[in-house]
């Protein structure tokens, strides 16, 4: 959420902001908003006239009572009684206008940092640095959930039985290598003094309005019937909402923590051949890490953030390449972003596996996350960034490490996770 200070002062910076996010229908808002904020000021200015007269008449008729001028002095109070009347209209309107306005920021868009390219949408997306080769071996590398099968790993049919499409059953050596991948991630990010973290995997509606856009909530969150609890989509949303209402202090800064989740995801829309089997699915687990952090440090950490996920895959002998998301591709609150893909010899081309955002002040805003300052407090900037994804994570683990005969090599840094199991033989 931006600052209204902000845009009644640049109007035409953040209507250029819209505009390069291809959100044209919202350029009237800007209008929309200031126009109420100038009523609002108006109305505001009037309330402190009211108070201040009335706080002098009230005075006033002291005065009289005490020099027994009562007639005089109920003339007066008739007039504070209307002053009052007026003053509890004028507060009304107050109300009215403070909540429209905030309800057209939660829908102004975040102002993008200067080095995003301008797209319409991920197609335009731009190609940074690749990290490893990326390689197609001379045998034909089955799909994913053949090569689970081949291990008895996974069951999508009872899955269908137990609870529809977009869920599954994980098996033996699959299950293993699954959390192995998790307990793996958790450790290599406190190695990276990221303080690690189980949250809760709901969150109340204001937490939900708070990290993310309303248009990103319908299409992604479960909400549980009857109570004001959401299932989270990733823990991100539970981690930053920690800090709700409260005020840091800068000797404390940076929060760097990681953490662990189950995720809940409506992934609405329907989905190619690529995005069948466990490719894009309504649960799932991740190890995420969030940074909390002061403004002139974030970008600072934005770097480094996703430079550690690209790591992390590297030691598991995964090429990788980052992605650099344009105008039309970034999220409402985001000020900057970029895509972690990793390769699939099978399909010949990166997929999705990770994503790293510096959100500036837009979630601080709407959530009231501050830092102590010496002449104010101020509000602090927040990153999130996956770690590792499974089952996606595990598409990529396997294709990369998949040998002529179907077996599976486990890389040297994950085999204590393994029981020390160099190779996965499969039974099938």
């Amino acid at each position: 959420m931006l600052d209204i200070k902000f845009i009644r002062e640049n109007p035409n910076l953040v209507k250029d902001n819209i505009k390069k996010k291809f959100q044209d229908h919202k350029l009237i808002l800007v209008d929309e908003v200031l126009d109420l904020d100038t009523k609002n000021r108006e109305i505001k200015l009037k309330g402190d006239d009211l108070r201040s007269l009335r706080n002098s008449l009230s005075s006033e008729i002291g005065t009289l009572m005490k020099e027994g001028k009562t007639k005089e002095a109920e003339a007066i109070k008739t007039k504070v009684s209307l002053i009052n009347k007026d003053l509890s209209h004028n507060e009304e309107l107050e109300i009215q206008y403070a909540a429209s306005i905030k309800e057209i920021m939660m829908k102004l868009p975040n102002i993008i940092h200067d080095s995003v390219p301008i797209g319409k949408d991920d197609s335009q997306n731009i190609e940074v640095e690749k990290f490893g080769d990326p390689f197609c071996p001379d045998f034909e590398i089955p799909y994913h959930t053949d090569i689970f099968d081949s291990f008895s790993g996974i069951d999508l049919e009872a899955a269908r039985r137990v609870s529809g499409n977009g869920f599954y059953y994980l098996l033996g050596d699959m299950a293993r290598l699954h959390s192995a991948i998790i307990s793996y991630a958790r450790d290599f990010m406190i190695n990276k003094g990221f303080t690690y973290c189980v949250p809760p995997f709901m969150i109340r509606s204001d937490v939900v309005n708070g990290v993310m856009s309303f248009e990103e909530m319908d299409a992604m969150m479960y909400k549980i019937e009857g109570e004001d609890l959401y299932l989270i989509g990733t823990s991100e949303h539970s981690m930053i909402g920690k800090f709700k209402e409260q005020i840091l202090q800068k000797n404390n800064l940076p929060y760097t923590m990681t953490s662990y989740s189950p995720c809940f995801r409506k992934e609405k829309g329907a989905h190619g051949i690529e995005e069948r089997g466990i490719y894009r699915i309504h649960q799932f687990e991740k190890q995420e890490m969030i940074v909390v952090c002061e403004p002139e440090d974030s970008y600072m950490w934005y770097d480094k953030m996703w430079s550690y996920t690209v790591e992390l895959f590297r030691s598991l002998d995964i090429p990788v390449r980052t992605l650099e998301c344009c105008s039309g591709d970034l999220a409402d609150l985001k000020s900057k972003s970029v895509d972690v893909e990793a390769w699939s010899p099978r399909q010949k081309k990166y997929f999705e596996v990770g994503s790293c955002s510096n959100l500036t002040d837009a979630q601080s805003r709407r959530l009231g996350i501050r830092i102590k300052g010496e002449k104010g407090n101020y509000f602090a900037h927040t990153l999130n960034n996956t770690v590792v994804a499974p089952p996606r994570m595990l598409i990529a683990f396997l294709e990369n490490n998949y040998n002529k005969d179907g077996s599976v090599r486990i890389p040297k840094v994950l085999q204590p996770y393994m029981g020390g199991i160099e190779l996965l033989i499969p039974n099938k």
